[in-house]
């Protein structure tokens, strides 16, 4: 019995990698407050960015649903330069009669303000229609005057499928949930990736894009229909786009990026594939133009995953390390470039399992805190985003 209790306690102390024990994070929080009041309206997949005049503006989709449901708009709000109230909401992009979801806000290096997110066609989230919209103009108390609006259509070419080819003969064989009379699930996504209008169309928003030190823009990119991912590259500031290779594996979704000191590059990815589900990680060595197959990694996942590679060198990752609701959002934080997580901090949790915490967007300010945004749910009601700023120096 004994070296039975031995061997669990080794077991449980080898599968965290490395992490210390969990902490919660209430210590390391400066601010946190709800951007806006609790409602009925379904409120979810929120973005940030701080302005240069130090402003917030934050965006989410709303509407009495998601894809279904007609009436989804992206909506808006700012929390002005020193204050502690965001105020109220305003309209950022409404395609009448579709829904608008997964907004996404971006600064470029030159001071463009880009507000990216997907339009539904037809209801399906593999018709959806990538969207964006850039100004100069947005200080001020009200949404931003919009100075360009346009679509996204990126044409992957035969070295789409070829690419998909060649990494599902990387991955071991699985028959889970086929039966004998049944398409096999790698065989349909392998003919569908050679669709010219499949591979084309269904790509969508949800996490920030990074810039490289060329100036380079990597948006990332994710298919529901396609179950995995792909980067649209940048090379002039996001006037045109263009498609790197996809990021192929079983289910590796909505990318997030975080750039090596070598210069390569990692996505980490919700896992929408077989279980466990795992947080899925990818590497580029080539600016984003091509990623190794997506593996899972030992950290637990339910939902959208976020990472900010932090200024002085270290990273933090955020997510919902869990596999039976999102209940749970934990902030995670390492001092090499994620192959090992030291420090783990609870920014939620709920034991009665019945919250709702996700969808997180994180970033650095100037003045060294992480800022994060994400859905925030009680149920029927108490629906909102929540604004949360932390400080990393006080976890460890």
């Amino acid at each position: 019995m004994r070296m039975i209790q031995l061997f669990s306690v080794l077991f449980l102390l080898t599968a965290f990698n490395g992490m210390a024990q969990t902490r919660n994070a209430k210590k390391a929080i400066v601010s946190e407050e709800f951007i806006f009041p609790y409602q009925n309206e379904h409120v979810h997949g929120s973005s940030i960015v701080m302005l240069p005049n130090g402003d917030f503006l934050a965006v989410w989709f709303q509407g009495s649903g998601e894809r279904t449901a007609d009436d989804v708009r992206i909506m808006g709000a700012r929390l002005k330069k020193g204050l502690n109230t965001w105020n109220v909401p305003f309209l950022m992009a409404d395609t009448k009669g579709i829904p608008d979801c997964n907004p996404v806000l971006f600064l470029n290096r030159k001071g463009r303000l880009f507000l990216f997110w997907v339009a539904v066609l037809a209801n399906k989230w593999e018709d959806a229609i990538l969207r964006y919209r850039t100004t100069t103009n947005y200080n001020g108390n009200e949404a931003p005057i919009w100075e360009w609006q346009d679509n996204i259509f990126l044409k992957p070419d035969d070295s789409f499928s070829k690419e998909v080819e060649k990494r599902f003969k990387e991955m071991p064989e699985s028959q889970a949930g086929w039966a004998g009379y049944a398409p096999l699930y790698d065989n349909m996504i392998r003919e569908a990736s050679k669709d010219l209008l499949k591979r084309s169309l269904g790509w969508m928003t949800r996490i920030h894009p990074i810039t490289l030190e060329s100036g380079r823009i990597l948006l990332p990119l994710y298919s529901d229909g396609l179950n995995f991912s792909i980067i649209a590259i940048s090379d002039d500031d996001g006037t045109t786009w263009r498609p790197s290779l996809p990021i192929v594996g079983r289910g590796p979704i909505q990318p997030a990026l975080a750039i090596r000191k070598d210069g390569s590059i990692v996505a980490y990815m919700r896992d929408s594939g077989d279980a466990p589900n795992r947080v899925q990680t990818s590497t580029s060595s080539d600016n984003g133009e091509s990623w190794s197959l997506s593996q899972k990694t030992d950290i637990p996942n339910e939902a959208s995953v976020e990472i900010c590679v932090m200024k002085d060198g270290e990273w933090a990752f955020l997510g919902n390390d869990i596999t039976d609701g999102r209940y749970q959002l934990s902030l995670y934080m390492s001092d090499d470039e994620g192959s090992t997580w030291k420090w783990k901090e609870l920014v939620e949790y709920d034991a009665d399992k019945k919250g709702n915490f996700s969808y997180p967007c994180l970033i650095q300010t100037s003045d060294g805190l992480l800022n994060i945004s994400y859905s925030y749910s009680l149920g029927e009601g108490k629906k909102t985003i929540k604004h949360v700023v932390i400080d990393p120096k006080k976890i460890k």
